[in-house]
């Protein structure tokens, strides 16, 4: 397992909701602090958000956030600064990253990770036998036990508490930070290590 020193300050569990729109807009952003490998769901934060177009009812019934329960909720450009500076200089994580690097990116233009790891991704490489890659399969492969785990399923704050349970249950397959980050950054995303080019140098 790897030692709690070789993991990156600030990491950040994320997760994201939409109203079903295409492009989605964010109705549910949330993110639980990693500290030394394991999450942290006291210090976790999360934003409601009304979205500029209606949550579709397919899409309700997914997350169970209405259109009432947002009613109320600020627009994304009241929060978005406040998302930012949390997010900003972190590493991120989430269950299949490029997604809610796509759409944070995308509601964020300036906003850059420190780093990107994906645990689908590392999953695939950890049990490259196992058949089923979903959070719910894998949390029952893995025997993580979620009765600590406040709220519901398919809510922000809740699946990246469980991702985070996930990543720190996948990382004990790894000796190193960088071992399991090469498996778990998605490719095009920040996050690797690349060796120092070496310098030609005429004797």
């Amino acid at each position: 397992m790897m030692s709690p020193l070789t993991w990156p300050e600030p990491l950040l569990v994320v997760d994201v909701e939409g109203n079903g729109a295409t492009p989605p807009d964010l109705v549910e952003v949330a993110a639980v602090p990693m500290k030394d490998g394991v999450p942290q769901p006291d210090q976790a934060r999360s934003w409601l958000i009304r979205p500029p177009a209606p949550i579709l009812g397919r899409i309700s019934r997914i997350h169970g956030i209405t259109n009432d329960m947002v009613a109320g909720a600020p627009l994304w450009e009241d929060v978005a600064g406040e998302v930012a500076e949390v997010l900003n200089g972190a590493w991120i994580c989430a269950h299949s990253a490029t997604v809610e690097h796509s759409v944070l990116s995308r509601h964020l233009p300036d906003w850059r990770p420190a780093g990107v790891i994906d645990t689908l991704r590392l999953a695939r490489a950890t049990f490259p036998e196992h058949k089923g890659f979903g959070l719910d399969a894998l949390i029952t492969h893995t025997g993580i036990n979620l009765d600590d785990v406040d709220g519901t399923r398919h809510r922000a704050a809740y699946d990246a508490h469980v991702t985070g349970l996930l990543l720190h249950q996948l990382a004990s397959h790894y000796g190193t930070w960088e071992a399991m980050a090469a498996k778990a950054v998605p490719p095009g995303m920040p996050g690797l290590t690349k060796p120092e080019p070496q310098e030609e140098t005429l004797w």
